[in-house]
């Protein structure tokens, strides 16, 4: 099942800062809703694994994820690809651009990912939603590291 995603987010940061802060692996794991190991593995890799529930499909995923098209401070391309057991894989990447905008930065990203196993069958509309919601959660997150602000949530 494929799905894809896109949206800006208008952050109070300049563009170094924010593109400081995207290649930042201890930032990412702060900010990717279930991230529990980020580890760099060399100039533009890193190992990850993240703890995610789907509806009633709760799975820890293990992976890798991977920068290309590195463009400092403009933008990147994010990929990554994880298994998550019985409950299925995940894959995919993201653009991400930036670019001044009102004093601040504005980043823009397009989200392209497909999913297997389990997870593919619960539904388009529950797999959708959950993907927004992640993406939302993250970017909130982000903002608020980049802005400076102190997270608020536990963990």
């Amino acid at each position: 099942m494929a799905m894809t995603m896109n949206g800006e987010v208008q952050l109070a940061a300049p563009r170094q800062d924010v593109w400081d802060k995207l290649n930042n692996p201890e930032v990412l794991k702060a900010c990717i809703p279930g991230c529990e190991e980020l580890e760099k593995t060399d100039e533009y890799g890193f190992r990850a694994v993240a703890k995610m529930k789907v509806g009633p499909v709760s799975a820890r995923f293990k992976g890798k994820v991977t920068l290309s098209d590195l463009d400092p401070p403009n933008g990147y391309k994010i990929s990554g690809e994880g298994e998550g057991g019985v409950a299925g894989f995940a894959k995919g990447g993201a653009t991400v651009a930036l670019a001044d905008k009102d004093g601040g930065t504005l980043l823009s990203y397009n989200v392209e990912a497909q999913i297997g196993g389990k997870l593919a069958q619960l539904g388009q509309r529950l797999i959708n939603g959950t993907a927004k919601k992640l993406a939302d959660e993250f970017f909130a997150n982000f903002a608020k590291a980049v802005q400076g602000q102190p997270d608020q949530q536990p963990g």
